[in-house]
């Protein structure tokens, strides 16, 4: 057992921070205030091989590990969470379903531009009515009609899903009794309709919308892994997306601890930098602490299932506690900067705005202690 990374991925975090302070850190204040999508950046990150890096070499993937995935996230989820959680989904809930239950058609079609980031897939699953009750709540259906899915229904909160280099949206939908599958939609397939993006409490630079199906048509072979399997492809893919919330968590505490430390050191009060008060001291000391446990959480995951081990319970583990964490490292930031947190000219604010939600996204923090509860043996309903 080794608590050190590997020279690879110290490189790999070398460059990705070095890619995010240059990039991302600069530009992200403004982006948050004109809730902007850059483009850019995603391309950017496809040039340095971030979105297919865990991915087959075959298809013009990184041939790496979801370790080097999560580090990405991380430091990208350091300088802005938008442009993290763009990233995550983008592999997660994009790639991932693709690249894991699609037919050597399907990937070659859509693998190769999602792995350059030349283009983004996004993941319906979500709908108006629904939820954490994913499954019982799904309404959208896909009939077969000759050779053709008929999809009708609606899908909410999608991540990527109306972007201008968004290809592919994957959606699951009821195609028979007691019965979901999942079905792959190309963007601007006649019937597929994106709605206006959300006015969102927080990560503005990042694409949501909901979606409408309209007799929407699709190809028979548009099917996603095996009919009547949809929703089981998700809850695997789910797993691996709460190990990379967990990821994108850590770079938002190591974010705010970065800035009270520095923040604490210059300020002073009373004659003394504040940082000599015990009560702030403290503070920063227990956030220091959820740091380095969050971190571990989400590494042993990462690293259990590049080792092909269950991941189930260490995944919850991972994104409960790190997303928790996160929050509380807001609201400690806010409080040792004092007014000035509570101001938007600086990022504590927007790191505030930003963290709710990852208590909420992939799971929440109630469904990942069923889970863990379960796994522990409890009969818990």
């Amino acid at each position: 057992m080794t608590f050190q990374l590997n020279a690879e991925h110290e490189a790999l975090r070398a460059m990705v921070r070095e890619f995010a302070d240059r990039e991302i850190v600069p530009n992200a204040a403004q982006w948050d205030r004109d809730h902007h999508f850059p483009v850019d950046v995603v391309h950017k990150m496809g040039d340095l091989g971030l979105l297919g890096a865990a991915f087959d070499e075959e298809y013009g993937g990184g041939g790496g590990d979801f370790l080097s995935v999560c580090i990405a996230i991380e430091e990208i989820g350091r300088a802005d969470q938008s442009m993290g959680i763009t990233l995550e989904a983008a592999v997660g809930l994009g790639i991932n379903p693709i690249a894991n239950f699609g037919t050597s058609e399907q990937k070659a079609r859509w693998l190769p531009d999602l792995f350059a980031g030349r283009t983004l897939a996004a993941f319906g699953l979500t709908e108006p009515g629904g939820g954490s009750d994913a499954a019982g709540a799904t309404r959208t259906r896909a009939v077969l009609d000759g050779d053709e899915w008929v999809i009708n229904g609606s899908k909410s909160f999608i991540t990527n899903s109306g972007t201008e280099i968004t290809s592919v949206i994957t959606v699951t939908a009821i195609t028979g009794d007691e019965e979901i599958s999942a079905i792959i939609v190309p963007a601007g397939t006649p019937g597929l309709i994106v709605e206006p993006a959300y006015e969102k409490l927080g990560w503005h630079a990042s694409d949501t919308h909901g979606l409408v199906f309209d007799d929407c048509r699709v190809p028979a072979e548009n099917l996603l892994g095996e009919r009547g399997r949809g929703f089981h492809q998700f809850l695997a893919t789910l797993d691996d997306g709460r190990i990379a919330v967990g990821a994108l968590s850590v770079g938002l505490i190591q974010a705010c601890l970065d800035l009270a430390l520095e923040y604490s050191l210059e300020r002073e009060a009373f004659g003394r930098p504040i940082a000599a008060n015990q009560g702030l001291a403290f503070q920063l000391a227990d956030l220091d602490v959820a740091l380095e446990a969050a971190r571990l959480l989400t590494y042993k995951a990462a690293a259990l299932k590049d080792a092909g081990l269950p991941i189930k319970q260490a995944a919850a583990r991972a994104k409960l506690y790190a997303s928790e964490a996160a929050v509380s490292a807001t609201r400690v930031l806010t409080q040792v900067l004092g007014g000035y947190g509570f101001m938007e000219e600086g990022p504590a604010a927007r790191f505030y705005r930003d963290a709710k939600i990852l208590e909420i996204g992939e799971g929440t923090s109630e469904i990942l202690r069923l889970v863990i509860s379960r796994g522990l043996g409890l009969p818990v309903v």
